[in-house]
């Protein structure tokens, strides 16, 4: 099954219908975050997304590049495909002609045929092999549920909208995925946050968690009164954002003027990008975060009382917000939790391939390994790129055991190391396999990785990853949640004895971005802690993904290589090689 998500066709139409757009602009559309998976008929995964090809942060470009590389790491080619399955469905016996700005789109961007033409421009061979069209929420949920291993559960999917819903909410039962409530455009908590991280000056589409990582520097009751009108909740998990509705003119469908205008109205003029973040931004930031927060728990008290489940899996867009997933596993409303990890729209590929594996072969939910699904980084591609380094940097070959001691020196002593080993990550986060490293216990760390290394605001949090066992000694998570922490997919408080020892990964509100490691799945990262807990008496790093501004995380050696050289790191471990910048010369000879 090869399962792909994105609309490849929708930027060459919002630049055709919205000529001289700005790129902010541009980013007000869907099929966002390509992607491929691969998915056999043992249930194996191989999948990569669009963004680490082209380097295109967030692309909705047809995932070509992602399909030949899945392909590659399987060992498979095209005569190997039975079924393309797509994360969307615009039904062609809906009308879509009565909204004439729905109906431009439907024509040139969602149609089945447009899908297909894709498909086959980009690989002829494919122009027989059937091309299913899933639901764009029905994929999300399949995304989540067969991967959590729940028997039962309650799937909430939200996003900024699928075909016409905003968010649905399933039941999971044994192989059966039942739809149980669906809300429409107006009850967008994904738009809402969209168009507020615009206002603040962000991206629309792709820097919504740099507003929620803003939100523990403010005051949410500043601005509460402006947001309970903005989301009005109603009996019955009600949920309505009736300011969606503003945007009636052509213009304001593309760009969300109206809407804006209205958002101004409430809490004050927009930021302009690069503008100094003030008070107030702060205080907005902070409001939209606990409203939207208490939408959820609205929407999810509601039909969870109505199941009867106690069981929750999460995906969409909304399912990326840390902190929303963190208040909901404190909430006492649910005993277990799973998001998935590619919970955006690369994770639709996921779902799209799920189910179409099982409209022909029904099975129930089995859980996820660590979602290590992307391409390898093996010797002969490290050897490779470790050739082109220049010879002001000096290259050791190291055993697994003296790689491991030597990186855990450095950090332990202040240095940052890049670190980029086995198959890489699918989804946003970096999870050991892709990753930047460096001691939490340095009051100093964080603004040096955010100001000199990442080169982003100063305000952006980082997140520790721990070994398992200790995860509970400095975080509040009960033993029974770890494995919900392992996607590094929820905060959770740092424990108040701990918080001014972990100063890099503890944010301004006392929480941190957990990822909990295990050692049965992340062997070499758990390594790696250890060493680390062996010189500081703690367990924990600090990781970030391997990339710098702007830049997707990295993919092969030779972006890890590429990367490392440009920034300003100490180190990079690729492989079974430590690379180091070789010291200046000294001395006469210096200045000859």
């Amino acid at each position: 099954m090869l399962g792909y998500s994105g609309l490849g066709a929708s930027a060459a139409y919002k630049r055709k219908i919205l000529p001289g757009a700005d790129p902010r602009t541009e980013r007000m559309r869907q099929g966002l975050d390509s992607a491929a998976v691969l998915l056999d008929d043992q249930g194996r995964i191989v999948a990569s997304a669009q963004e680490r090809h082209d380097g295109d942060k967030g692309t909705g470009a047809f995932p070509a590049d992602a399909i030949k590389a899945c392909l590659r790491e399987a060992g498979a080619d095209l005569a190997d495909i039975d079924v393309v399955a797509h994360g969307f469905d615009y039904d062609p016996s809906q009308d879509w002609s009565a909204n004439e700005n729905l109906a431009g789109w439907y024509q040139n961007v969602y149609a089945r045929e447009v899908q297909r033409a894709m498909l086959t421009a980009a690989f002829p061979q494919l122009a027989d092999t059937p091309l299913e069209h899933v639901r764009h929420h029905q994929a999300h949920a399949a995304s989540a549920y067969y991967l959590s291993g729940f028997d039962e559960a309650l799937v909430l999917v939200a996003d900024g909208m699928g075909e016409q819903e905003a968010i649905t909410v399933f039941h999971g039962e044994g192989t059966e995925l039942t739809p149980q409530a669906s809300y429409p455009v107006g009850s967008s908590l994904g738009i809402l946050y969209g168009a507020l991280t615009h206002h603040l000056g962000f991206l629309f589409n792709m820097d919504e968690y740099k507003v929620m990582g803003l939100a523990p520097y403010g005051d949410p009751a500043r601005y509460a009164a402006a947001f309970r009108s903005l989301v009005r909740l109603g009996p019955k998990g009600a949920v309505q954002v009736p300011v969606i509705y503003a945007d009636q003119s052509h213009t304001d469908r593309e760009t969300h003027g109206a809407m804006l205008e209205v958002v101004a109205d409430l809490v004050g003029p927009a930021r302009n990008p690069g503008e100094p973040i003030e008070e107030r931004h702060l205080d907005i930031a902070a409001a939209l975060q606990r409203r939207v927060e208490d939408a959820l728990m609205h929407v999810l008290s509601a039909h969870l009382d109505r199941t009867r489940s106690r069981r929750l899996c999460l995906a969409g867009g909304v399912a990326l917000n840390c902190t929303a997933n963190g208040a909901i596993a404190r909430s006492g409303l649910v005993e277990d939790l799973f998001v998935q990890p590619a919970a955006g729209d690369d994770g639709s590929a996921l779902g799209a391939a799920l189910v179409a594996a099982r409209r022909r072969r029904p099975a129930p939910p089995k859980r996820m390994t660590m979602p290590y699904w992307g391409e390898d980084c093996d010797p002969e591609a490290v050897a490779s790129a470790i050739g082109t380094l220049p010879d002001d940097f000096q290259v050791s070959q190291l055993t697994q055991d003296e790689l491991i001691e030597a990186v855990a020196d450095r950090i332990v002593a202040g240095e940052v190391v890049a670190w980029c080993h086995g198959r890489m990550e699918f989804g946003p986060r970096a999870l050991g396999n892709r990753s930047i490293l460096a001691d939490p216990r340095s009051p100093t760390m964080r603004e040096h990785l955010n100001g000199i290394i990442k080169q982003r605001e100063d305000f952006r949090p980082f997140a520790p990853a721990v070994l398992a066992e200790e995860a509970t000694t400095y975080f509040d998570i009960p033993d029974r949640w770890l494995s919900a922490y392992r996607h590094m997919l929820l905060t959770a408080p740092v424990r108040s004895k701990y918080r001014t020892e972990l100063p890099a990964v503890t944010h301004v509100d006392g929480s941190a971005r957990v990822q909990v490691v295990d050692r049965e799945q992340s062997p070499l990262f758990a390594s790696l802690l250890e060493a680390i807990g062996a010189r500081t008496g703690m367990s924990v790093v600090l990781n970030t993904s391997f990339n710098l501004r702007g830049q997707p995380i990295v993919r092969t050696p030779d972006d890890a290589v590429a990367t490392y050289r440009r920034s300003d790191m100490d180190a990079l471990a690729l492989g079974d090689r430590l690379v180091v910048r070789a010291p200046a010369p000294v001395g006469p000879a210096a200045g000859a």
